[in-house]
């Protein structure tokens, strides 16, 4: 059935075109066309079988919206007219104030504001963050005093609306968490009071700190080094607040317990957790000479990346307040990775599958790569990694595991192609199914499922890379017939890959139903699901027929001697019920 059109919203819109419309019906799957008169649309998208979007072509008057498909052409008088849109009208800001240095957000409220090119406080452009027909958000500028906001489309420039900058109060802290810390510095400190936004320094003492996170009642600074006990202030914009006292207190050298593990292989590269006590801010961790990454540090515990090296070695935590005792670390030899099977073998072009690699040796694998390509890994354990397969195009490629022991050997896996269904024959059969279908296409070797519309058909056999056979499944109406393979599902694409489900063939009455057996008489069959019509007998012998309508198919009767025969009809959907038909004497 061709497509429907019921509406296009909006209904109307600007001669040069541009405007963003939805088109609302039914039969847009597989939509190619949309029309505004003889002009075509462009950014055309079928959001649904019920639904396009699309933006408008230049035009003029009032136009006819169609909608071609590959079932035909919308035929619905639906129109959108091109008239010139009105210059923006401003009814309300939100708010109508805010501070000097700017970086609010106001929310502008009118009418005709689509298109923005501009928004003004006074002659300075403030950022738009978001823009509808009746709204637009956007960042304010700095400025001073009161100003006039105005807004700028293709179409004009709005009337203005004023917007005060108010002038924010000096900062004012009121607590400090915590109050103390390592003469090291270091550590994070929460900053809690009023009017904080914008800081630009925080000091201790003379003493820079690093601010981290900023709000209008709370700040979060690194502190820095120090001694003693020296006032915290916060500096804005508008002024320096108040101080807090913050005291700097002495911490003793790091003690270390125990590593975990206490051996690692001789590439390094795995985490090790070291547990003791005054480990707050270590600047190093050593195995002998050699430093480790330092990944998480509190006052009890730190994990850090061995380095590579050999036999047996002392481990190390410096801190500010000194170096610990050492306790001992051996590397180890690690052999390389053997991988045994791949789960499954082959995938997609476009990757994004799971792959199961089993093995044996694969802890801490540092790298699983598709040929050249390094693949996402998920998950690791000495017998077993998975891993998401990377986009390739259709080949054979070696997978591979590399860990700290080397590569393992290769196994092979195969991209391929998506299916592409062109046709299939025939385009039509029986709604209880169970007849053999033929589909060509391409790369239909692997083919695993065949469905018809949500369907999965029986039957499947792979024939060549082209074509394939299988069963249709019972089912009503016109459905899209897809192959799910390896490379993914077929979609819709060039051909005609539609299978329509036909109701049996049904006669009711012959009129009339006795004529001469020389044949020559027209006789009006009566029925239901008569459409797709493709012969029709009287007492087996062939009889020309035209089909008028899906309850009526019009025959002349063949010659055939005097006597009662049976008249039977054929479509796609199987043989009708027979009804009986008099042969006169001549």
């Amino acid at each position: 059935m061709a497509p429907v059109v019921t509406s296009v919203t909006p209904s109307q819109g600007n001669p040069s075109g541009g405007t963003p419309v939805t088109i609302n019906g039914s039969g847009f799957t597989g939509a190619t066309v949309v029309r505004f008169g003889s002009n075509l649309a462009t950014n055309v998208v079928v959001v649904s079988s019920t639904q396009i979007t699309a933006r408008t072509p230049a035009g003029s008057g009032t136009v006819k919206v169609t909608v071609t498909a590959p079932t035909g052409t919308s035929t619905q008088n639906v129109f959108f007219t091109y008239t010139t849109v009105a210059a923006p009208v401003l009814t309300s800001l939100s708010p109508a104030s805010g501070p000097s240095s700017g970086g609010n957000t106001v929310t502008i409220t009118g009418t005709d504001l689509t298109g923005a090119t501009q928004v003004l406080f006074g002659a300075t452009p403030a950022t738009i963050l978001t823009n509808t027909p009746t709204q637009i958000t956007a960042t304010a500028p700095a400025g001073t005093g009161t100003t006039n906001v105005t807004v700028t489309t293709p179409n004009g420039t709005s009337n203005p609306l004023p917007y005060t900058y108010t002038t924010t109060p000096a900062p004012t802290i009121t607590t400090l968490n915590p109050t103390s810390g390592p003469t090291s510095g270091g550590n994070t400190i929460t900053i809690t009071g009023t009017n904080l936004t914008g800081a630009t320094q925080v000091l201790f003492g003379a003493t820079p700190a690093t601010i981290l996170t900023n709000t209008p009642t709370q700040i979060t600074a690194t502190a820095p080094a120090g001694t003693g006990t020296t006032n915290v202030t916060v500096t804005t914009p508008n002024g320096t607040s108040n101080p807090l006292p913050y005291t700097y207190t002495t911490t003793p050298a790091p003690t270390i317990t125990t590593l975990n593990p206490t051996s690692g292989p001789t590439s390094g590269g795995n985490t090790i957790t070291i547990t003791g006590t005054n480990l707050t801010g270590a600047t190093q961790v050593l195995f002998g000479a050699t430093p480790a990454t330092i990944l998480t540090n509190t006052p009890t515990q730190i994990t850090a990346t061995a380095p590579a090296g050999t036999g047996t070695t002392n481990v190390t935590v410096t801190t500010p307040n000194g170096t610990s005792n050492p306790l001992p670390y051996t590397y180890t030899t690690t052999p390389a990775p053997t991988i045994t099977t791949l789960n499954p073998t082959s995938g997609p072009t476009s990757g994004g599958n799971t792959i199961t690699i089993t093995g044996t040796g694969l802890s801490g694998a540092i790298q699983v790569l598709f040929g050249a390509t390094p693949a996402t890994i998920l998950t690791n354990t000495p017998t077993q990694i998975t891993a998401t397969a990377p986009a390739g195009p259709p080949s054979v490629v070696n997978v591979t595991v590399t860990t700290a022991g080397g590569t393992s050997n290769p196994l092979p896996y195969v991209y391929v192609a998506a299916p592409v269904v062109i046709s299939v024959s025939p385009q039509f059969g029986s709604d209880t199914g169970g007849n053999t279908v033929t589909i060509i296409g391409s790369n239909l070797a692997l083919a695993s499922a065949v469905h018809f519309g949500p369907n999965l058909a029986t039957g499947l056999t792979v024939i060549s890379d082209n074509q394939l056979t299988a069963t249709a499944p019972p089912g009503t109406g016109t459905v899209v017939v897809t192959v799910t393979t390896p490379g993914g599902t077929s979609t819709l694409g060039p051909g005609s890959p539609y299978y329509t489900y036909l109701g049996a063939p049904v006669i009711t009455s012959l009129i009339p139903n006795q004529g001469s057996e020389l044949g020559g008489d027209s006789v009006t069959i009566n029925g239901s699901n008569l459409t797709y019509t493709d012969s029709v007998t009287f007492g087996g012998t062939p009889a020309s027929f035209s089909v008028l309508s899906d309850a009526l198919v019009v025959a002349t009767t063949p010659a055939h001697a005097a006597g009662t025969v049976n008249v039977q009809l054929h479509t796609p959907a199987g043989n009708s019920n027979t009804l009986p038909f008099t042969y006169d004497p001549a």
